[in-house]
Order: structure tokens, then sequence, then C-alpha cells
């Protein structure tokens, strides 16, 4: 499984992640403060990427949002080899 974490500083990354694995996405910019969220094209239909979210892509390459307390919960972080 991969993943990235959407943060202030990790835009490019995303979008690149996101390419990579073929996932449809856009990208908008809302409100006064300059906000940007994702928004994904799931197996479960469009899925909003916030600040702060993980951005997993799973075994057979579908890529999907994970809010950051349950990512934590549920996954373990290793190493890339």
């Amino acid at each position: 499984m991969e993943v990235v974490q959407y943060t202030p500083y990790t835009l490019g990354e995303c979008v690149q992640f996101l390419e990579n694995n073929g996932a449809r996405y856009s990208v908008e910019c809302t409100g006064n403060n300059g906000k940007t969220e994702f928004m994904i094209d799931t197996l479960e239909g469009c899925m909003t990427v916030s600040m702060d979210d993980y951005i997993i892509c799973g075994v057979a390459g579908e890529c999907y949002p994970c809010k950051p307390d349950i990512f934590e919960k549920t996954y373990e972080m290793v190493k890339e080899f």
C-alpha cells in the first residue's frame, strides 16, 4: 500500500501521487482563506481530501482519503525499501 499525507507543503507531491496511480481527481481552491482541497473519484463516489488527510492507494490501485486519527489507529508506517 502506498500513502502520502496532504500538508501545506505536499500539494505537488499529492498531485504526482494521484497521477502516478491513475486516480481521477480535481483540485479546488475554496473560500477567501485560499483553502485547497482535493476531490478524488473513489469506488464509493467522489470524496474530499482535506488538509492533513492521508491519500492511500490500495492493493487494487484504488485511491481514497483517510482522516489522520483513523490512519494512525489503523496503520503502521514502515520505511520504503
